[in-house]
Parts: structure tokens; sequence; C-alpha cells
């Protein structure tokens, strides 16, 4: 048991009294930040747990987590474990609000904001989730989706929704953002803290969110053949939000292509590697890549002009 677990144990659990809510808000947030360190090492929570908070507060289900804020505004910056937790978070939430697969965009429902010392806080609307299921099921969500994430080990709390109430939130910022990807991953059945499953659902993710039309010069456009097919591998990977904490197969670079336009996708996706643009997360039995967050001023200027940084050498 940890502190906040003891805590939590002694005041009532999810249905605590408001008098409780300060010393819970002080545990939660000691219980942060010693998962922040922990997401910094070789392996997390191996002595401790990192820990993580879901409470219920009018008609939302919300996450505290040691992940860091800035994942909101600049998702390319956000470490791979960060990332994971904060994805296997919002699939415990997805379980926990059960809203069904989404129809389209607008149908994706998650908000975010900053709670203070910079944790990411997450939020879905989940109406009709009590104090007793929640006490029940998101310990129980919350581990099923993080089962799979290599070298971490963490918990969740069932906390009264006062613990969380006053964080300020917003949509994320942009159709691919990593976020909505995890959310809209979840409802269709699948787990986005792992990699696999993500890849499975990426063609029903893609279709719903359908970031392609975000670029200011469309890249199909390029009269460039290889220049052309390395844009929208780009704009794809952009789009379903690729970066670092996401990766997917190398051989699905050549998904949506048809044709002599198959081949030229693996000659294009080896390019884009040997320059930099992506990075490869090598797998079992699998090439994984993702776009590389230090070159991501290049990228966007590749999808949204066509402009080639100097060593890229495309076939």
């Amino acid at each position: 048991m940890t502190a906040l677990a003891d805590a939590l144990a002694d005041a009532g659990g999810a249905a605590a009294p408001a008098a409780a809510t300060a010393q819970l808000r002080g545990l939660m947030l000691a219980a942060l930040r010693h998962g922040r360190e922990e997401l910094g090492r070789k392996r997390s929570g191996y002595g401790a747990p990192v820990e993580v908070a879901i409470g219920a507060h009018d008609g939302l289900l919300l996450a505290a987590t040691p992940t860091a804020a800035r994942l909101l505004p600049d998702p390319e910056q956000a470490g791979e474990r960060e990332w994971l937790l904060a994805a296997a978070v919002l699939g415990a939430l997805v379980e926990l609000a059960a809203p069904g697969p989404p129809v389209d965009a607008a149908a994706i429902g998650v908000t975010a904001g900053e709670l203070e010392q910079g944790f990411l806080v997450v939020a879905l609307p989940g109406a009709t989730v009590g104090p007793a299921e929640l006490e029940e099921l998101a310990p129980l969500a919350f581990d099923e989706h993080v089962a799979g994430v290599d070298r971490l080990k963490a918990a969740a709390h069932a906390v009264p929704g006062s613990v969380l109430a006053d964080v300020l939130l917003r949509a994320p910022i942009g159709a691919g953002h990593p976020l909505r990807i995890a959310e809209a991953v979840a409802r269709f059945g699948g787990r986005p803290a792992d990699a696999r499953s993500v890849s499975e659902q990426e063609e029903l993710v893609y279709g719903v969110l359908d970031p392609a039309g975000a670029a200011v010069t469309r890249p199909h456009e390029d009269p460039d053949p290889a220049r052309r097919v390395a844009r929208r591998i780009l704009q794809r990977l952009n789009g379903m939000g690729k970066w670092g904490g996401y990766h997917t197969d190398f051989a699905h670079l050549a998904r949506g292509f048809a044709g002599n336009d198959r081949a030229l996708a693996q000659d294009v996706g080896e390019a884009l590697l040997a320059d930099g643009l992506l990075a490869e997360k090598p797998s079992v039995g699998q090439r994984h890549v993702f776009l590389n967050p230090r070159r991501a001023a290049d990228i966007h200027r590749l999808i949204e002009t066509g402009a080639t940084p100097p060593g890229l050498r495309l076939p």
C-alpha cells in the first residue's frame, strides 16, 4: 500500500467527504511527483508503483497522471513511456464511460488540462459512473490497458471528484493529436498503449479523424513522384500522431498506395529513415518507425510546402 492508497482507504475512497479533499490532493500530488521521477528512469515503478488518480465530477471522468502537461500543446516532445502511460489512462476512461465507436471526428470527446506542478489531466464524458463502480472498475480497467507497457509498473486509484474538480480543460488541438488517436483506438476496441493494437485499428481511426485536409499544399498534387510519396507518408504518420510514443510497422508505410507507388513507398521510407526524418524502434519480428521529434520543423515544412531538407536523398 502507498500513502495515497492508505489515505483513501481511511477516508472512504471515491466517496470520501469534502473534508478529506485537501489531504487527498496533497498526497496525490506527492504520488505524481514520484511518478514523474520514475518515468525518467530505465525501469519505472519497480520500488513503488507509478500512480494515477481517477475521479468522476460534474458528468466527467477525470484522471491525473504524472505525464507532463506539455503533451497537450506539444505532443512531439513527450517521452515514449510517459506518453504510453497517458494512453493507457485514456483507454481506461473509455472502458469506464463506454461511449461506443465514434461516428466522426466531432464525436471524439477527450479534453485535457494542467494540474499544478505541470501534471497532465485527461477527461471524458462519463455521467453514469458512480463512486462504488469507479472504485471497483477503474483499477481493473487501467491494469488491463497498462499491462503491456514495457518496464513500467503502475496502479490507478479511484478518488473523489472534488480532488480533480478545478482543472481548466480544453480539447487537444489538431485532428491527429495523440490523445484523440488514443480515444478513437480505445472506442474501436483497441488498446491505445499497445503498438500492435493501434496498428490494427489504424484504418478505422484514420477514416474517422480524416486529417488529410490539414496540409497547406496538397501532397498528392506534387509533380515529383518520390517527393509526392514522401509527403503523403509523413502526412499520414503525422495525422495518426506517430511521434515517438506511437510507432507503426515499416511495412505499413505503403498503405494507400497502388501499383508502382507501393514499391516506391518502401524506397522512400528507407530514404526518410536514412535522413533521420523517421526513427526506428526494433520490435519483435518487425521494424517499427515513428516521426523524429527532433526533425519536426523539417517534417512539417516538407508536408506543407514540399521543401526537402538538404540531406534527404529521395529515389
